[in-house]
């Protein structure tokens, strides 16, 4: 909601963070664009015995998180398309030539931490309700 009140480009806590250049507040999004997925599709592919096995399924897992992140840059992409030049103010690339490429490097760090950090712990979740 905070992206959205000043748009990604402008979120005053992220003016000059670190010494960047630009606004990195988008790049927090695109981190949970990949990390909350991933527990949605966990919990979907283990309830329903989809994938047998913990590397296929991690794969799996991270495979769908990113074909979600791509999935949303053709969407601003095809925003940018039919916005014309307003559509810097919708992409918020504040002029980076790799902002697409390092969304979607996020959310697949996000996807991979996810399930780093919280697999055990979602698989103690999931004995308590068998």
């Amino acid at each position: 909601m905070v992206g959205g009140h000043y748009t990604y480009a402008e979120v005053p806590l992220f003016d000059g963070l670190f010494g960047a250049e630009r606004n990195n507040y988008d790049k927090v999004g695109h981190f949970f664009q990949g990390f909350v997925p991933a527990l949605l599709a966990r919990e979907i592919l283990i309830r329903k015995a989809i994938i047998n096995g913990n590397m296929w399924r991690n794969i799996i897992i991270v495979s769908i998180c990113l074909a979600f992140s791509a999935f949303y840059e053709l969407i601003e992409w095809w925003v940018a398309i039919g916005t014309g030049e307003g559509a810097d103010a919708f992409l918020g690339t504040q002029g980076y030539v790799w902002d697409t490429q390092s969304d979607m490097a996020l959310a697949l760090v996000g996807a991979i931490c996810s399930l780093v950090v919280l697999s055990k712990w979602h698989d103690g979740q999931l004995l308590k309700i068998k």
